[in-house]
């Protein structure tokens, strides 16, 4: 996204069985590293077991060899995503959009300082935990990782 100071970027790591966004990075270059950031504050959080399931689409920062010696030196595995198809990706371009829909299209944004403190706020204080997903039954990432499955279930 464009800035008053210039383009920002944000990468992210969703766990797709609770929709819940695990980590991400915000750097104003779209470079491997800013991938790897998003990664390891991922498997920081997370711990997972060696064998976890990392997918991607194919843009250039997934398939270098430094992603790839990332991805192996922490037992990551790369999965991708067949080319030209945005299915492949779906849950990451549903996030996107929601992500530029309810905060990044809703306000002039003047640097990466900002689009970092509010993107950071706006997943950890409201995606993860208030905002409710049609695919998990209408629960919210946190409530379907604390074992809800119904929305009824919260109101007893």
């Amino acid at each position: 996204m464009k800035t008053v100071d210039g383009w920002v970027y944000t990468a992210t790591v969703i766990d797709l069985h609770s929709r819940k966004v695990v980590g991400y990075a915000v750097a104003d270059h779209l470079r491997t590293s800013l991938i790897i950031e998003a990664l390891a504050a991922a498997l920081a959080t997370r711990r997972p077991a060696a064998g976890v399931i990392f997918h991607s689409d194919r843009g250039c920062q997934y398939t270098s060899k430094e992603f790839a010696d990332f991805c192996a030196e922490n037992g990551v595995v790369r999965s991708m995503g067949r080319r030209a198809t945005c299915y492949d990706n779906a849950v990451a371009e549903s996030f996107f959009a929601t992500y530029k829909k309810e905060l990044i299209h809703t306000r002039p944004w003047h640097n990466l300082t900002e689009v970092r403190q509010r993107t950071f706020l706006w997943i950890e204080s409201y995606y993860n935990r208030r905002r409710r997903h049609s695919t998990l039954n209408y629960l919210t990432p946190l409530e379907y990782e604390l074992g809800y499955r119904h929305l009824t279930e919260l109101a007893a």
